[in-house]
């Protein structure tokens, strides 16, 4: 393994480690047998560290070290650290006092300015190591200190202590943009933060901050990205470029949007992502890039920003400059960090969005709130985000809140409260009911720095940003078409015979259909019962198999196949949840509705083109895709352009051709226009119009169609009642033909059932209506006919001949068994028949 000095390593919080001429070597550190020792100690708010105390990460073992730190009275800096030779990474890091050593002697090359001498040869150090399992542990821990520590009120003007936060920084542009000085910018902090033991940092550090501000630029860099915004302006005409100040001062902030950029919101512009993460990670460059989520679950890029100024004013006129760039359509939801600057401008330029404040940023701000709470009791962090992610209603999510604090002893946490009272931003049992298109609804992965990922990062500069983001932009794009070639080639391999499944295969892209089909393969473990029926709809509780305690409620309309499920799912992802599932499985619908068919997750999610806001599919032989002909248009055009202005004669040419050219499109517009109002819609594909007249157009028919819906339902429960009636005739009948399988004991042995006396013989026929009631025909015949004896009646009758050739009929009641029923017909026509009762 090698061992490296770190010449210059900064830590989190702003402290900077100073070079080390004599790394330390750590091989009487790997103490094999030191194990980590029992937690029951960890229940102390105070915690101390000690060997075998072990973090999940370094920089969790490095943020509660500084908390430790500031709680003791002094400051730390990172020392020495040690690599693998197999891969390179970091396995060992010592993070020291920050005045542990001596400063070097600068010989005669002494600095005329004498300097404070800080180190003293302290030797408090805590040394952590990774192990094998991934979790760092203390290797070892020397807690004496040779020099005197610093007081509570004053821990504050330590170096480590003292950082510039980004919501700080938000605050203190907008105050310096408002034309205050340091020394009001440092009262406005103080009464915010409470004291100024609780701002974090001096006003020489505000001060320096500000002056830095104001000579905030991109540096060399800067001319990169200006040569990359005018070849682009020049090569696209549908490329969108914002300046905050005059175009190629490298003070003001930049937003660019490209063609593809903004065709992609056109598409999926539902949901936005607004990253951030270059303030949290300490890019070396100020960019944040608009992300959404695309047909196959993947982000796409909606555009791009480098943040000089981090004001409030700022940020507004970054979102107003996107809203431009994307024709003015405004968002169904977006998520940021929690910065209340930024959540005021999203507030000022987006009121109708919902706006949430990104959950993994909530999460890693948390381990900094609460790293002593982290420490102090291990299952307090799984408990923390089983709170958030796990429950499913508001009510369950209250109870378990104050149940977490309760048993923590967290009620007075500061940070805590003033997050439980943002809780409708963030917490995603208050989010369900609003799309946002993620695929992991419950869990705590949402981090939005992901579009860039592999390719922008901390270490990245102006001078290569431009060159790192067209390589990520050409790299999504590769993937995003590789999904589209397996989507059209590849067939999903159907689990069941449903024809639901089926269609799904067939309207959705692939990663969308496996989700689809692990719901729909779910339903067979989840019964669903009905529990209330109004007539018009049924409450189904669907519950999986033994775990009755946990069901969900679904709300079915049955006339319009529509259904509300309390998971809210749909309403939050876009595709049907198996709760609903089960409730159309008992209901017998075996096809997915129309309206449960979100475009944006099916094939065809980028055919059609805008109009008004809307999408309008266009007939089948249009020969290329939208994206197709507006770049083939461009180019065109650009082309025209440079050969149109060469001189005069060429310019008034090329303006009458342009001119013929406008009323040849005009022409075809006012065609494709009527083709596309002949062309029929589907459900997806309704066009949008905030004129009133249509708007109260559309309120008269969906008055008619609920008058039309209720007396539809009339109608069904009507047929139903009669439905059910034809049930219960055809359930006696079949009851009735199953007792007449049997013949009678006397028919079987070829007998017939005779009475009276004289030479007539007398019979009775017995028949069965079709129906359901038995009659008894009584026939007389002639008395030359010969009797029958011996031979089994056909179809169950009994014959008796006589003079005359009348005929009576009688009818006996429905709860009576022909075939246990006998008459007899006397010389004189008298009739006695017998019947069981």
């Amino acid at each position: 393994m090698d061992i490296h000095p770190v010449n210059v390593d900064e830590f989190d919080d702003g402290a900077t480690a100073v070079e080390l001429e004599n790394p330390v070597p750590f091989d009487h550190y790997n103490n094999a047998s030191a194990q980590p020792q029992p937690l029951s100690t960890l229940g102390d708010a105070n915690l101390e560290p000690y060997e075998g105390m072990e973090f999940d990460s370094e920089h969790a073992a490095r943020i509660f070290y500084n908390s430790y730190a500031r709680r003791i009275g002094f400051s730390t800096r990172v020392s020495v650290y040690q690599r693998s030779r197999r891969d390179g990474a970091i396995i060992c890091r010592q993070i020291v006092c920050s005045r542990e050593g001596f400063r070097r002697d600068a010989g005669h090359n002494r600095s005329k300015r004498q300097r404070t001498i800080t180190r003293v040869g302290c030797k408090a150090q805590i040394t952590v190591k990774k192990h094998i399992s991934g979790k760092w542990a203390v290797s070892r821990l020397v807690k004496e200190h040779n020099h005197e520590l610093v007081p509570p009120d004053k821990v504050h003007c330590l170096r480590s202590h003292r950082h510039v936060s980004g919501p700080a920084r938000s605050l203190i542009d907008t105050l310096q943009a408002a034309g205050m000085g340091p020394s009001g910018v440092m009262s406005v902090l103080i009464k915010e933060s409470g004291g100024i033991n609780n701002v974090g940092f001096t006003k020489v550090d505000c001060q320096n901050y500000m002056s830095s501000s104001r000579q905030k630029t991109l540096g060399t860099g800067g001319q990169a990205v200006f040569n990359y915004l005018e070849r682009m302006q020049n090569e696209d005409p549908a490329f969108f470029c914002a300046v905050q100040g005059d175009f190629g001062n490298s003070t003001g902030n930049i937003f660019w949007a490209d063609a593809l950029s903004r065709m992609n919101y056109n598409h999926f512009g539902d949901t936005v992502t607004f990253d951030t993460t270059y303030r949290t990670n300490r890019y070396r460059v100020p960019f944040s890039p608009f992300t959404g989520w695309n047909h196959h679950g993947q982000p796409v890029l909606f555009g791009c920003v480098l943040l000089l100024n981090e004001s409030e004013s700022s940020f507004v006129w970054l979102f107003k400059a996107w809203l431009d760039a994307m024709s003015g359509r405004h968002p169904i939801s977006i998520t940021t960090d929690q910065d209340r600057i930024i959540r005021a401008a999203v507030a000022q330029v987006f009121p109708g969005t919902r706006h949430r404040f990104c959950k993994w940023s909530v999460f890693r701000e948390a381990q900094e709130k609460l790293s002593d709470v982290y420490h102090s009791y291990p299952t307090f962090e799984a408990d923390f985000q089983r709170c958030i992610n796990v429950t499913e209603t508001v009510d369950e999510f209250e109870s378990c809140w104050k149940s977490l604090l309760l048993r923590y002893s967290l009620g007075d946490n500061e940070w805590l409260q003033s997050m439980y009272n943002t809780r409708q931003h963030w917490v995603p049992v208050y989010l369900r009911d609003t799309f946002f298109g993620e695929m992991n609804v419950t869990q705590g992965s949402d981090n939005i720095s992901s579009y860039f990922d592999g390719y922008i990062n901390a270490s990245t500069n102006t001078q290569i940003l431009i060159k790192q983001y067209e390589k990520a932009v050409a790299s999504r794009y590769e993937k995003e078409v590789k999904a589209d070639y397996d989507t059209l080639n590849t067939a999903p391999a159907l689990k069941t015979p449903s024809p639901m499944e089926k269609q799904a295969a067939n309207l959705y892209t692939g990663k969308i259909f496996m989700k689809f089909q692990e719901e729909l393969v779910e339903t067979l473990a989840y019964p669903a019962i009905a529990i209330d029926d109004t007539g018009l709809e049924v409450m189904y509780r669907v519950a999986k198999f033994g775990e009755d305690h946990k069901a969900h409620f679904v709300k079915f309309n049955i006339f319009r196949k529509k259904a509300n499920c309390s998971c809210q799912m749909f309403e939050f992802l876009g595709i049907i949840c198996k709760h609903v599932l089960a409730v159309f499985r008992v209901t017998n619908v075996l096809t997915l509705p129309s309206h449960y068919i979100l475009k944006r997750w099916t094939r065809n999610a980028k055919s059609g083109v805008a109009v008004d806001g809307g999408t309008v599919e266009m007939p089948s032989n249009s020969p290329e895709p939208y994206a197709a002909r507006y770049d083939n248009l461009c180019h065109e055009a650009i082309k025209f352009i440079g050969e149109g202005t060469e001189s005069v004669h060429a310019f008034h040419v090329a303006m009458d051709a342009l001119n013929e050219a406008a009323k040849k499109v005009a022409s075809a517009k006012e065609h494709d226009s009527a083709v596309i109002k002949s062309f029929p819609f589907n459900s997806g594909q309704q066009l949008q119009s905030g004129s009133e007249d249509q708007e109260k157009k559309i309120q008269e028919l969906s008055e008619e169609l609920e008058d039309a819906s209720r007396r539809c339902e009339g109608y069904r429960a009507k047929l139903v009642d009669v439905l059910k009636d034809m049930e219960e005739q055809k359930l006696k009948m079949s009851v009735k033909k199953k007792n007449g399988e049997a013949k009678p004991k006397e028919w079987a042995d070829g007998g017939i059932r005779e009475g009276g006396r004289g030479n007539a013989q007398k019979g009775v026929k017995v028949e069965k209506e079709r129906v359901w009631r038995p009659i008894i025909a009584l026939k007389k015949t002639r008395r030359t006919m010969k009797a029958r004896q011996g031979v089994p009646p056909s179809h169950h009758t009994a014959h008796a001949f006589l003079g005359s050739s009348c005929c009576q009929v009688l009818t006996l009641p429905s709860r009576v068994d022909p075939l246990q029923t006998s008459a007899v017909v006397s010389l004189h026509g008298r009739l006695s028949v017998r019947v069981p009762f």
